[in-house]
């Protein structure tokens, strides 16, 4: 469907509370040989921003399946559509990704990627965490077209998160409606600071920019149990970045997102048998010789432990601006409370660490 960089567009809007109808609409113009009567749909509640369902006829693990997603309300101010699309395409020329099918006026559809979502405990299990550094590796050794030259996602649209955030503000305050509650949280001239200050820290680091997912928690990782392969799924935030922002962010989500728990954050011993087999996968994908010194595991430690406070702050802000617009049913305050408080807590001994 999606021929080079032009991707079918399907002009309808699927209503977000009562989307059965749009979504039959667009399964028929992709799946013409389909009886309406005949597609089941399977809605998944996994996400926090868009809403997801499984549009298929049989059975779901079947070829064929269609995923429809709708984006959330207001997301288009902080997530690049024309970006997430690139993303798509890209990853699937290089077999790390599913097929897009289209784009529609809310969303888009595409393959669904055969397996099941990823179980937080399975996270720690060796079999599964080498497949997930390996699979990471390869994503990272894609090279930009043509040799672009690339910048990193993270200071941009960490600044535009808070621009968005105090934009917000502004707004709630001229308008009757009472504002969010954040007492919680820092202002937005404390967390502007704070960027800068991590930003002046991070920028000596020289992590190299590589093509990251940038979002990789469980609920992103589909895992399949006959092949013995784990895919990542959802590429909003998918886009050049630091390499050790996407494995220190990673690490993060061991911590879960519902009730965010860090003593579940992974062990010093877990982290470098990860990044063993993530630097065996890098090297080899990207044709170098595969062996991996101690020296080499312990650098990229240090630079994950940093980038990982990187990845707390991006969320925490992420989180507040979520509590602004988001009418997904979800806790945002707390969440950024929990993501800001780990950041706060660790700065001091990750900003301390130094290579030997």
């Amino acid at each position: 469907m999606a021929t080079g960089n032009l991707l079918l567009h399907i002009d309808i809007h699927i209503d977000e509370r009562e989307p059965r109808k749009g979504i039959l609409d667009l399964v028929s113009r992709l799946r013409p040989y389909w009886k309406t009567q005949d597609v089941q749909m399977k809605t998944f509640t996994e996400g926090l921003t868009n809403q997801l369902t499984a549009c298929y006829v049989g059975s779901l693990q079947e070829p064929g399946c269609v995923l429809v997603r709708i984006y959330g309300r207001m997301t288009d101010l902080y997530v690049n559509r024309d970006r997430e699309v690139e993303m798509f395409q890209v990853l699937h020329a290089h077999s790390c990704g599913p097929e897009i099918y289209c784009s529609f006026q809310n969303g888009i559809c595409y393959e669904f990627v055969r397996g099941t979502v990823l179980d937080d405990e399975l996270l720690r299990q060796p079999s599964i965490y080498r497949l997930i550094a390996a699979e990471m590796g390869r994503i990272h050794s894609i090279q930009p077209k043509c040799g672009l030259s690339v910048e990193p996602l993270l200071w941009t649209k960490m600044s535009h998160f808070l621009k968005l955030v105090q934009n917000s503000i502004n707004n709630e305050q001229r308008c009757v409606k009472s504002p969010v509650n954040l007492q919680a949280v820092p202002s937005v001239d404390t967390l502007s600071l704070e960027m800068e200050s991590l930003k002046k820290h991070l920028s000596q680091i020289h992590s190299p920019i590589v093509l990251c997912h940038n979002d990789l928690l469980t609920k992103n990782i589909i895992y399949n149990h006959n092949e013995g392969m784990v895919k990542f799924i959802d590429y909003e935030y998918a886009d050049y970045n630091y390499q050790a922002f996407d494995i220190g962010n990673h690490f993060n989500e061991f911590a879960g997102v519902n009730d965010v728990n860090y003593s579940l954050y992974p062990s010093r011993e877990l982290q470098r048998d990860w990044m063993t087999a993530y630097l065996e996968s890098y090297k080899h994908s990207a044709g170098h010789e595969v062996t991996v010194t101690e020296a080499e595991v312990t650098q990229l430690y240090i630079q994950v432990c940093k980038f990982s406070l990187a990845s707390n702050f991006f969320w925490g802000i992420w989180a507040i601006l979520q509590s602004h617009y988001s009418s997904i049913d979800f806790d945002f305050q707390r969440y950024a409370t929990a993501r800001l408080n780990y950041y706060f807590e660790k700065k001091e001994e990750y900003f301390g660490l130094m290579a030997n």
